[in-house]
C-alpha cells in the first residue's frame, strides 16, 4: 500500500481537494491536477505532504487531449504506476438552452465528458502495470433530471454516466473497476456559479428526506468505498448520494 498512486483531477479545491486529502490519509501518493489555481493546488499538495505522502502537482486543462497525455507522461516518469483515477474536474456554461452557443457546448463537453474517455485510456495503461485499479467519476443529478440553466452541464454529465458503463465493461478485462458518484447540492465554491444557488440550497435544506444537506464528506466516503476491495463487484454504476432528495418531485 505504501507506494500506491492516485490522480484526482481538479483537486486544488472543493470536493476534489477533499478526496485527494482522504486518499493521502489512506496511504496513497497523490497527483494534484489543476487548470488555473496554482496557489490552491500547492496548498493541497502541502497538506498531502504533511500526512507523509508524496504529491505531484500537474497543471493541465483536461479538455485538451495533448495536455492529458503530457500529464500522464509526468505521472509515469514520477511514479511509474497509477492505481486510482478520480475524474473530478468539471466546468461548464450555465445559460438557458436558447442562449447556448457552440463554444459554450464544446467547452463544457470537452472538460466534463471527453476528458473521462482520454484520461481513462491513459490511466488504464498505467494501471495494467500493477494488475488493475479503480476509476470513479463525479457526476450530478442534472444528468437525469431538469435543472435550470443546466442544459450543457447536465448533458455532459449524462455522457459521463453512459461512458462509465462502457468503460466498466471494456476495462474489466484489465481488472479496472469503473463507477461514478452523483451528489445532491453541496455547498462548495463551484455552487457559487449557479444563478439560482440560494434556491438550490434552500430546497436541499427543506426537502431532503435525510433531514440535512449533503456534505462534501458524504461524497468522499462514497468514493472511498467504491475504490475499496469491498466494492469490487459494483461496476458501471452511478451511486446517487443525495439523502433521498431525487426521490421526491
Amino acid at each position: 500500500m505504501s507506494n500506491k498512486v492516485a490522480l484526482v483531477t481538479g483537486s486544488s479545491r472543493g470536493i476534489g481537494k477533499a478526496i485527494a486529502i482522504e486518499l493521502a490519509k489512506k496511504g496513497y501518493d497523490v497527483v494534484v491536477n489543476y487548470a488555473r489555481s496554482k496557489s490552491k493546488a500547492l496548498e493541497t499538495a502541502e497538506e498531502i505532504e504533511k500526512l507523509g505522502r508524496k504529491a505531484l502537482v500537474v497543471k493541465a486543462n483536461v479538455g485538451d487531449v495533448e495536455k492529458i497525455r503530457d500529464m500522464f507522461q509526468q505521472i509515469q516518469e514520477e511514479f511509474g504506476r497509477l492505481d486510482v483515477f478520480i475524474n473530478n474536474a468539471a466546468s461548464g456554461v450555465q445559460r438557458p438552452l436558447m442562449e447556448l452557443e457552440e463554444k459554450h457546448w464544446d467547452w463544457t463537453m470537452d472538460i466534463n465528458s471527453k476528458a473521462l474517455l482520454f484520461c481513462a485510456q491513459e490511466a488504464a495503461k498505467l494501471m495494467e502495470i500493477n494488475g488493475g485499479g479503480s476509476i470513479v467519476s463525479i457526476s450530478s443529478l442534472g444528468s437525469i433530471r431538469y435543472l435550470e440553466n443546466y442544459t450543457a452541464v447536465g448533458v455532459s454529465k449524462a455522457a459521463v454516466e453512459a461512458l462509465t458503463r462502457y468503460l466498466a465493461v471494456e476495462l474489466s478485462k484489465k481488472n479496472i473497476v469503473v463507477n461514478a458518484v452523483s451528489g445532491g447540492a453541496v455547498d462548495t465554491e463551484a455552487l457559487k456559479h449557479f444563478p439560482n444557488r440560494e434556491e438550490m440550497l434552500e430546497d436541499a435544506k427543506k426537502n431532503t428526506p435525510a433531514g440535512r444537506m449533503v456534505e462534501i464528506e458524504d461524497i468522499v466516503n462514497t468514493v472511498m468505498f467504491l475504490i475499496s476491495k469491498e466494492a469490487s463487484m459494483i461496476r458501471g454504476q452511478t451511486i446517487i448520494v443525495d439523502g433521498g432528495r431525487s426521490l421526491l418531485v
